[in-house]
């Protein structure tokens, strides 16, 4: 039994379409198996697309809310189906196309799903499949960003097929992630920083406190993806794990899609090793 296209991505039924796209991309990056070696992975990947294909179209989730998975059933209503073999790479997906279904209107078909690699290089900016037919089979390069090279964008040079192109990297693009040019495929391998972590467009890194800092309030100066740093203030009795968010200080969207959000998570420093005085005047604070 299929599982509830909601809960496949990990949103409530009124999810808005912002949060729908968001939970899509993580997901999707999570089980493309390009990246996930894990047995499942496949079939997680095609039910992750699935998901994305029906809620993400307004005709498609208004049909799946009012009758769900038998809205796409390429046989509901004696309506006939075509079920095709896809290979991407290494890995072979089937899916169908229906010649209509009794919940959709005479000129729009709701049955069966696209290839998944279709839907992930299409939300990602490449290109893919029409009708289950591939077109021109692209030669896919790697190559691999750091990690304010892939949020902020850039420009790199790659050699194709022996001969350097000069291309240009689109802000925020992310890992796993493959870019459609004109007669080649680029997969973009991110590589990890020691400061800025990402989660989707939100971007998180760690700032240590004192214990002093915490209890008294301090300002702290913290890096920004634009190599600049800002001055936060942090109130006092701060605990540990705070989180101070920073709007619009996040990764570009890919899709131009405005910007995620900075998180600044405060760690409070307990020391390990005290000298005598310090010791005594802990015990005399009583804290």
């Amino acid at each position: 039994m299929k599982k509830d296209f909601y809960e496949v991505l990990g949103v409530a039924k009124g999810a808005s379409k912002d949060e729908i796209k968001s939970a899509y991309r993580k997901a999707a990056l999570k089980y493309h198996p390009d990246r996930n070696k894990a047995p499942d992975a496949e079939e997680k990947f095609k039910e992750i697309n699935e998901a994305y294909e029906v809620l993400s179209n307004d005709q498609k989730k208004t049909a799946y809310d009012q009758f769900g998975h038998a809205a796409f059933d390429p046989n509901a209503g004696g309506f006939g189906g075509h079920t095709y073999t896809q290979q991407n790479g290494p890995f072979n997906f089937t899916y169908t196309q229906s010649g209509g279904n009794p919940f959709g209107g005479a000129d729009f078909d709701f049955g069966g799903f696209s290839n998944p690699f279709d839907i992930f290089e299409q939300f990602f900016g490449g290109g893919g499949f029409s009708q289950g037919r591939q077109s021109k089979r692209l030669e896919t390069y790697k190559i691999s960003l750091s990690f304010l090279e892939a949020a902020n964008g850039c420009q790199k040079e790659v050699n194709i097929d022996g001969k350097k192109k000069s291309i240009k990297i689109p802000a925020g693009v992310d890992d796993g992630q493959r870019i459609k040019f004109q007669d080649f495929i680029l997969y973009i391998d991110v590589l990890p920083d020691k400061v800025f972590k990402r989660e989707g467009n939100d971007v998180f890194i760690a700032v240590n406190l004192r214990i002093s800092q915490a209890i008294l309030g301090t300002d702290v100066e913290v890096p920004t993806l634009t190599g600049e740093s800002l001055k936060v203030k942090v109130k006092p009795g701060t605990q540990p794990n705070t989180l101070i968010r920073l709007r619009g200080k996040g990764i570009k969207d890919v899709n131009g899609y405005g910007y995620g959000d900075l998180y600044i998570r405060l760690m409070v420093e307990i020391p390990s090793r005290l000298n005598f005085r310090q010791k005594e005047l802990i015990r005399q604070l009583d804290l």
